[in-house]
């Protein structure tokens, strides 16, 4: 990957759904030479997909929390993750280092949906712990647009 593959990349996560031509323009490239290395970074695999993001506010999901996740032990890992994976309010998980196993990032309706999303989490075989923090403001998301970021 070079300098131009980099712009390319930057270009396309600004928005996605830009064409060959309009990227051409922006990075002073030809739309054939564009269009080879997206094709090239997408067979290698640096691009693995493209994505819609959403606005949880206008979903309906006015609560963002950060949930740290302590396990027992390892071996209820795979059954963690595998509940995690079919929660739709779980929209990130990271497997950490440290005291919590799991960052858990989730959005939701109300206070009230959280403790219901909280108690299947604590029901989870394996769950020892958890540790809840609620999200006041995003101050910096990559993947998404923030209506209170544009307020500034």
């Amino acid at each position: 990957m070079d300098k131009l593959d980099y712009e390319i990349l930057c270009e396309l996560k600004k928005n996605a759904r830009q064409t060959a031509s309009e990227i051409s323009k922006t990075i002073h490239l030809s739309i054939s030479t564009v269009i080879e290395r997206i094709r090239k970074m997408e067979k290698s695999g640096l691009i693995k997909s493209y994505t819609v993001i959403t606005d949880e506010h206008k979903l309906g999901n006015d609560i963002t929390v950060l949930m740290e996740v302590s396990m027992e032990h390892p071996r209820f890992n795979d059954g963690f993750i595998e509940h995690i994976n079919n929660d739709p309010n779980v929209v990130a998980c990271y497997y950490l280092t440290g005291e919590f196993d799991f960052m858990l990032k989730i959005s939701c309706r109300s206070s009230e949906h959280l403790e219901q999303i909280h108690n299947r989490i604590k029901d989870c075989p394996g769950v020892r712990l958890t540790r809840t923090h609620y999200v006041l403001r995003t101050v910096k998301n990559i993947y998404a647009t923030d209506p209170q970021l544009d307020e500034k």
